[in-house]
């Protein structure tokens, strides 16, 4: 039975919204998982039960991602800003060089975290045009046998996505995938190793998904501090220490409720449906201006301006009071920004999408 009389659309980039049906489900189990007698904020780590859920969480990401055979999946903490440490650390070998694609404001603090680490090379940026566009496959410069190749596959701030990932030869991909995971379907074995904070499209804050490629866990050097090593938490299934239980227990929920939809085929129709209908409506009638090049655009931030910064202060706080939470521009950036993440429902498309045909009829 469902327990919640009334919610907003949240807009929110993240921590973003989630299936209901999932925290339906966490809230029955909150005082006591079924057969156990204790909440799952409560129950061991080391515990049978929790074994089983981080077990399940694993094999129904594997499922769903198509995550092959040679690639270690791992639970961790941090978010994605730690892992814009952990990457260089273990895989950024002495003598060798990293290079990134630079297409917002979080590829440039990894880039920042990096250059702590080791030699960097820019391979490509978008950063003299506001970061309105993706690079194109034939403005990279990469070095010829680079450590690896860093890239942001969606970014938050500016609402842009990469249609496919850039082409870098036999060079090791890494991805932050913070944004869009999950969000499409994905072939894992083009990428040596894929990072993500959970908190968009797998689950809730405090989760870190991590995907690497076996071979590449031999770069981690003994030398690394202990939690900061890929090799130490893939010799420990994720359970070094104690892992975010809660959150895995979640993610696993989240990854239930994706098979559900049909898996990522299904997920990713859903999203381009959802986004097409609101871009169409930016693009209507030049009252509302997309801040990104059309094939650079997101389907997951969908970012735009009005007119004057007084009619935009006017449209957050009208929709905001219409039940539409979150629309509100990045701090950075300014303007609008509808985050529309797998588990935002289509109905709110449509809302907002009214709620811009009124506004617009009244100030434009």
């Amino acid at each position: 039975m469902a327990t919640t009389t009334h919610r907003v659309f949240n807009f929110s980039a993240g921590p973003a919204v989630l299936p209901v049906t999932v925290l339906e489900e966490a809230q029955r189990d909150l005082v006591a998982l079924p057969g156990v007698g204790m909440s799952v904020l409560e129950i061991s780590h080391r515990s049978k039960t929790f074994e089983g859920i981080l077990a399940r969480t694993e094999q129904d990401l594997r499922t769903l991602g198509g995550v092959p055979a040679n690639y270690q999946v791992l639970f961790l903490q941090g978010g994605a800003s730690m892992q814009f440490s952990m990457v260089p650390l273990n895989l950024l070998t002495s003598g060798s060089t990293a290079d990134y694609i630079v297409t917002g404001g979080w590829s440039q603090k990894a880039v920042k975290e990096a250059q702590r680490v080791g030699a960097v090379h820019i391979a490509g940026s978008t950063e003299s045009e506001n970061f309105s566009r993706i690079p194109r496959q034939d403005e990279l410069k990469l070095t010829t046998g680079a450590a690896y190749v860093h890239f942001t596959t969606n970014n938050t701030l500016f609402g842009t996505e990469w249609a496919h990932e850039p082409s870098v030869g036999d060079l090791p991909l890494v991805a932050d995938t913070s944004s869009d995971m999950f969000s499409r379907s994905i072939k894992v074995s083009k990428y040596g190793l894929i990072y993500a904070g959970a908190q968009k499209n797998l689950g809730p804050s405090g989760v870190t998904l991590v995907i690497i490629r076996q071979d590449l866990l031999a770069r981690s050097s003994k030398s690394l501090h202990t939690m900061l090593n890929y090799a130490v938490h893939a010799e420990n299934g994720s359970m070094y220490n104690t892992p975010p239980c809660f959150g895995i227990y979640l993610m696993g929920l989240v990854m239930k409720w994706a098979l559900a939809q049909g898996g990522l085929e299904a997920i990713g129709r859903i999203n381009e449906r959802k986004a097409s209908k609101l871009y169409a409506e930016i693009d209507r009638s030049g009252f509302y201006r997309g801040t990104a090049e059309k094939n650079s655009r997101s389907r997951m931030n969908i970012t735009f301006r009005l007119p004057s910064e007084e009619l935009e202060n006017r449209f957050v706080k009208e929709s905001t009071a219409a039940g539409l939470d979150g629309l509100k521009g990045h701090r950075s950036v300014g303007g609008m920004r509808a985050s529309i993440y797998n588990a935002f429902p289509e109905e709110g498309v449509d809302a907002l999408v009214s709620f811009m045909q009124e506004f617009e009829s009244k100030n434009g």
